[in-house]
């Protein structure tokens, strides 16, 4: 049975400065440019059973620039619909909501076509992509390309844990992380790797 490989994006301008973005389609930054780019040799002359990649240019072309040929978008990868928050960062949140925090308490609608999403809506998005994804293991490892808070609970309910508890897994830009089986179990083998250099 494959492994499921984990890809954040690179560096987005929001990324770097700590702002919520889901469906505000910035560009990697030249930084993260690189960052896509120094994920190729851990790709290099592999072939994968399925590469899915969120319908968002960041995730896109991260997988390009990391060498992953014949990837297929899928919409269930989007990142969290951060509702009336998307662009603000959690430091300006608190100035009005000092208890706020996003695992426990969503985010508050924001304008047409973007209710917002709670840690359950997420985790519904997630089980589906897991789904997708548990059919080509079998054929070997499956790479999904995406954003941190939608990796972070993917992780979680890969691991039988509720959507919440991807509070606990950090992920930073242009990582690689490692999901895979010990004694038929879901575990992590490898977090946040960054690639020689």
């Amino acid at each position: 049975m494959g492994d499921l490989l984990l890809v954040r994006h690179g560096e987005t301008e929001w990324s770097r400065s700590g702002r919520h973005t889901s469906w505000t389609d910035l560009p990697l930054t030249p930084r993260g440019e690189e960052q896509a780019k120094s994920l190729l040799p851990l790709f290099a002359g592999r072939n994968f059973a399925l590469v899915l990649t969120s319908p968002l240019g960041r995730a896109i072309r991260t997988a390009e620039l990391a060498g992953l040929t014949g990837a297929v978008s899928d919409a269930d990868m989007h990142e969290w619909d951060y509702g009336a928050y998307e662009g603000i960062a959690t430091v300006d949140i608190h100035r009005t909501r000092p208890d706020w925090y996003l695992w426990n308490d969503g985010v508050p609608a924001g304008p047409d076509g973007h209710p917002g999403e709670s840690p359950a809506e997420v985790g519904e998005r997630a089980d589906r992509v897991l789904a997708r994804a548990e059919k080509a293991l079998g054929d070997g490892d499956v790479v999904l390309v995406a954003h941190a808070h939608f990796l972070r609970v993917l992780t979680a309910r890969r691991l039988g844990l509720s959507a919440a508890d991807g509070r606990l897994f950090q992920l930073g830009t242009g990582t690689l992380s490692r999901l895979s089986t010990e004694h038929d179990r879901p575990v992590i083998s490898e977090w946040n790797t960054l690639p020689p250099g």
